[in-house]
């Protein structure tokens, strides 16, 4: 297992809701020299910084104020997004069928249902408890890191169409079993949703104010196929390009400019959120950057105007039993490639030039790359490019690693993928 591999198979098990990649991410960023700063205080930066920035607690930005920066030097931006399709906890979750306990869940984003059931679930995210000043509630992470949950599927029996494409329903086929209730209703109370949470807190039950818990497969990544040449893993998107922007921020050597990652939370769900890339956050981090080096808005805009913004996120490979629903030219393969991705309808934030920009990079540093147009009668999905450069217009390019099974509980990429794509990140955050 090559250290690429070994790197993101950490992350992804410390990943399992956007909270936790935001706190594995300031774990990899405080270990290269990065210190924190607060959107809401002054900043006074000096060439030579490394700080990052936690909005939300589920979007994460860092930055380096190169040494050599000067008065006309622009921003050098990679995004990614730390959220996921899956299911969330809803308020009250209790629920009781019979002799089981269930909970209560809503789902979020695009997930592929019927690859939850049967499955071992658990929970992650982060707790509100009772403080002494309610207008800050004392805020804690959760992850009980073991199956804690599962759904399971309708034996065949019972529903003989399953194998024709059963529909599931959110609010009847994806409430997940907690556990059996007992005879003696004493020990009934252990299955209360409160007191499971109290008791892996160590706190008391009415000390619980609210919740943002997200259900997660906590099955482990592995290396797959005869030759290990493929990976097979819960939340591939969108762990790897997180991954690859923490590592070209930390390992980038570029002497001058400003080197800018920001990882955005709700792309699943459209990213119009306070923490989204469809807001002025990344604006409003760069103005600060820029007046915390004593430059004003005016010299703001300058900079700004001349940056270059690079969306990372994962792309389609080719299916093997379903060519068909591809491009009949533009196909990607799990080999190790790294995709360019282009959209006439803009769903994917690149042109011409762009373009030219990354696969330049590319080709300058021996990086395997290839263009990715989905059909042109499967619109595919959007990413948080287009978004983005709305609110900061700069040229603008997506990128990422093919893989199949997307929004799968279980995703499949190449195993040389992310390897390559940490290069592609390390050199654009080096190109001079």
């Amino acid at each position: 297992m090559n250290e690429s591999v070994r790197q993101l198979f950490h992350t992804l098990t410390a990943a399992t809701s956007p909270f936790h990649i935001v706190q594995e991410g300031i774990r990899q960023l405080e270990e290269a020299g990065f210190t924190q700063l607060h959107m809401n205080q002054e900043w006074s930066l000096n060439p030579g910084d490394r700080r990052y920035v936690n909005v939300y607690g589920t979007t994460l930005f860092a930055f380096k104020v190169n040494p050599g920066v000067n008065f006309h030097q622009s921003f050098r931006i990679a995004a990614a997004h730390t959220d996921w399709p899956c299911l969330r906890i809803k308020a009250n979750p209790d629920m009781k069928s019979g002799t089981y306990a269930k909970l209560n869940t809503e789902v979020y984003g695009g997930p592929i249902y019927n690859t939850w059931l049967d499955r071992p679930l658990s929970i992650a995210g982060r707790v509100a408890l009772k403080g002494e000043d309610v207008f800050h509630p004392q805020m804690r992470l959760i992850d009980f890191q073991r199956p804690l949950l599962t759904l399971p599927n309708l034996a065949i029996h019972m529903n003989r169409e399953v194998n024709q494409g059963a529909a599931l329903n959110q609010q009847i086929d994806l409430l997940p079993l907690m556990g059996v209730f007992p005879e003696e209703k004493e020990g009934a109370e252990e299955l209360k949703f409160a007191s499971v949470l109290a008791k892996e807190l160590q706190v008391k039950p009415e000390d619980i104010l609210s919740f943002d818990l997200y259900v997660y497969c906590c099955e482990s990544p592995a290396l797959c196929g005869a030759d290990k040449s493929m990976i097979s893993s819960p939340r591939l998107d969108n762990v790897t390009s997180c991954q690859a922007c923490l590592n070209g921020i930390i390992n980038g050597d570029r002497a001058e400019g400003y080197d800018v990652i920001a990882l955005f939370d709700n792309e699943e769900v459209g990213s119009k959120t306070k923490q989204g890339a469809d807001s002025v956050q990344l604006s409003w981090l760069l103005e600060k950057i820029l007046c915390g080096m004593g430059r004003g808005r005016s010299q703001y805009l300058t900079a700004a105007a001349d940056s270059f913004l690079l969306s990372v996120d994962v792309a389609h490979a080719v299916h093997p039993n379903h060519i068909e629903k591809c491009d009949p030219v533009n196909q990607l393969t799990l080999r190790g490639e790294v995709a360019v991705k282009l959209s006439t309808n803009q769903r994917y934030a690149t042109d011409g030039q762009a373009i030219a920009i990354i696969e330049g990079i590319c080709r300058k540093n021996n990086i395997p790359y290839g263009e990715f147009t989905n059909r042109s009668d499967i619109p595919g999905g959007g990413t948080l490019g287009s978004l983005s450069s709305s609110w900061l217009p700069v040229l603008a390019a997506d990128i990422g690693i093919p893989m199949l099974a997307m929004h799968s509980a279980r995703e499949l990429c190449g195993r040389d993928s992310q390897r390559n794509l940490n290069h592609l990140l390390e050199a654009y955050f080096t190109e001079t």
